[in-house]
């Protein structure tokens, strides 16, 4: 039997491919698997998968005829995986040795439906801890109750999927799915998912997980249409919390979040490319006429000046005549 299906994409990632498969190597146990699933690549990528497959322990390649981004490569790695656990790594980030050991037996000590973990986040040479923004550690929780306060940062805002694990009856239950497509802030919908309808979660203080930033290929250092995709996939957060019994106590957090992001990547517009920047400000303005008016003012009055005020002007803009 399977005890752990580690999903990992890849695309155009063959200068940190490397990296991430020895680090696979040196987490290998008899009964875990680790799902590499290309997404299409078009540089050496493919090459480096067809050989890992002979020679990682457990190996299985999966290859996309078509590029799908992120949230679709995951989600065949889902399809594919036959764990009781599964878990989920980036392929140009990296593992410490015999960190799924470690993260799988204190998560089947705890009995709970997923854990999340710290991470390393690397920048160059750099590095540096990310903790969850969660105070209680190695304790059972029902992660409905991590949500809020809706002014301070909470674990459905730390969002990367790769940074836990997860059981099965998750999976079995719908809950572990990506929106198909989505090319930028795919982790969003899911966390909050995750978080409102898991029955339990803990938070572990392991570093573990080594987080690459600053790839140059990375969707996050790149200012094309897809950074746009955050309107959907936020989208999704307000439309499915809107329905949740706690809608009144958990909206103000969703749409403040929104706003936040949709404050940050206006505050950094001029990365984008000039047509994409005049889209980002009317889907802006657009997303937060669909939000609930009420719940987006006493948002827009809990910010600082500097970002209501950016807030306030974009959405004084005319409504976009296509949709996001």
């Amino acid at each position: 039997m399977v005890k752990l299906s580690v999903i990992v994409p890849f695309y155009n990632v063959q200068t940190y491919a490397p990296d991430t498969l020895r680090s696979l190597r040196a987490n290998a146990r008899e009964d875990f698997e680790f799902i590499l699933v290309d997404d299409c690549a078009t540089d050496g990528t493919p090459e480096i998968l067809e050989r890992a497959e002979r020679e990682l322990p457990g190996a299985v390649y999966v290859r996309h005829e078509k590029n799908g981004g992120l949230a679709t490569a995951r989600n065949t790695g889902l399809d594919a995986a036959r764990g009781e656990y599964l878990a989920f790594l980036d392929g140009d980030d990296w593992l410490a040795p015999g960190y799924y050991a470690q993260l799988l037996a204190a998560m089947e000590d705890l009995g709970c439906d997923f854990v999340r973990t710290d991470h390393v986040q690397c920048t160059a040479r750099a590095r540096s801890i990310h903790r969850v923004p969660h105070g209680r550690r190695g304790v059972m929780m029902n992660p409905r109750d991590a949500i809020l306060p809706a002014d301070r940062s909470t674990s459905v805002d730390y969002a990367f999927a790769w940074a836990g694990m997860y059981h099965r009856r998750l999976l079995d239950e719908g809950l572990l799915h990506f929106t198909h497509g989505l090319r930028t802030a795919e982790d969003r919908p899911w966390i909050w998912r995750l978080h409102r309808e898991a029955h339990t979660f803990a938070v572990l203080g392991l570093h573990g997980v080594f987080y690459r930033r600053g790839v140059s290929s990375s969707l996050t250092q790149i200012g094309d249409v897809r950074q746009l995709d955050f309107i959907r996939a936020f989208d999704q957060v307000i439309e499915e919390t809107a329905r949740d019994r706690d809608a009144d106590i958990l909206l103000p957090k969703a749409v403040r979040t929104y706003c936040a992001i949709i404050s940050h990547h206006l505050g950094n517009i001029e990365r984008f490319e000039p047509q994409v920047a005049r889209k980002l400000r009317s889907l802006s303005a657009a997303a937060m006429k669909r939000m609930p008016q009420d719940v987006l003012k006493d948002a827009l009055e809990s910010m600082d000046y500097e970002r209501a005020a950016r807030l306030r002007r974009v959405k004084r803009r005319p409504a976009p005549e296509v949709a996001a």
